[in-house]
């Protein structure tokens, strides 16, 4: 049974910080490709940013300098820390473990709310 597990949402104001956990079973965490996406209301699901299992890291434009993915290998957890967030940063945050290769893989969390609003 694959899980993938977000904590950490709430409401925060704009220019603040809030960091969201991700903890992964089920899956051989370090075979995976790790990632963050999010969905306004209304909208799209758009990528955040990612953290590669052969360690590259990958940015939304719009995230680029005031968000930051990491990834704990032995804990089975990815992290992203969400700094100087603005209004538009809210949404419902997802986790997603990618395998790549010929038989391909994606699983998805539940989600966090995070919501940006004085």
């Amino acid at each position: 049974q694959v899980q993938l597990v977000e904590s950490g949402g709430g409401l925060v104001q704009p220019g603040g910080s809030l960091r969201l956990s991700c903890a992964a079973s089920g899956i051989i965490f370090r075979f995976y490709d790790m990632g963050w996406y999010r969905q306004a209301p209304g909208k799209q699901r758009e990528f955040v940013a990612e953290r590669t299992s052969d360690g590259m890291t990958n940015y939304a434009d719009v995230v680029k300098g005031r968000f930051t993915i990491s990834r704990d290998n032995f804990q089975n957890m990815v992290f992203l820390q969400m700094n100087s967030v603005e209004p538009e940063d809210t949404a419902v945050y997802s986790c997603n473990a990618h395998l790549r290769g010929g038989s391909s893989r994606d699983y998805w969390g539940q989600g966090t709310q995070v919501t940006v609003s004085s």
